[in-house]
């Protein structure tokens, strides 16, 4: 993580907190993650060199540029196409090129390049959205936070024998995710 500029994907007014640990503003409504919640939810993944994954919710990029260091690809899907082309310039302008970004409903995932080994969704779902679950490879992982607005459970999800077990991993609170098409950009 400490590769990775997280001062280069927050709004310029929060850049001198950009390294503490707690969720600041990115615009649209949006914040970037708590950096603790982020190398949590990346260390669950149990992410290698080889592998695709899909992101839900590009939000900033900084999520996506940490996945980019850690697989060989990343697809990202963000519903707000304002944060999804401020996103795709930082991570260009940084230089990471293994990573394609979508503007589009995260909940239907992107099955244009399912199956995914990883699948990290960065923001709170009442229940699993089944598009995911179908796009996960067998023997894949997929991180979420699930519950109602008050009270989430960060999940980790493993597709095993074509059914998914899942563990119950911690308390979190992340901004809801939004469901419903918009069109692509």
């Amino acid at each position: 993580m400490g590769s990775v500029p997280r001062h280069e994907f927050v709004l310029e007014e929060f850049r001198d907190r950009a390294y503490e640990d707690y969720p600041l503003p990115i615009g649209e409504g949006q914040t970037i993650s708590q950096p603790y919640i982020v190398a949590a939810m990346l260390e669950h993944l149990a992410l290698r060199e080889s592998d695709r994954a899909l992101e839900v919710g590009t939000g900033s990029g900084y999520v996506t540029a940490l996945l980019s260091m850690l697989c060989a690809q990343v697809f990202s899907v963000e519903r707000c196409a304002p944060l999804a082309n401020s996103a795709r310039a930082a991570l260009l302008r940084l230089g990471y090129n293994n990573v394609a970004i979508h503007v589009g409903d995260g909940t239907l995932g992107w099955s244009e390049f399912a199956p995914f080994d990883a699948i990290l969704v960065s923001a709170a779902t009442p229940e699993v959205p089944p598009a995911l679950v179908e796009q996960l490879r067998e023997g894949g992982r997929m991180i979420l936070p699930v519950g109602p607005a008050w009270s989430q459970e960060l999940q980790l999800l493993s597709k095993v024998g074509g059914r998914v077990e899942v563990r119950m991993l911690e308390g979190c609170r992340f901004v809801p995710l939004v469901g419903g098409r918009v069109d692509s950009g």
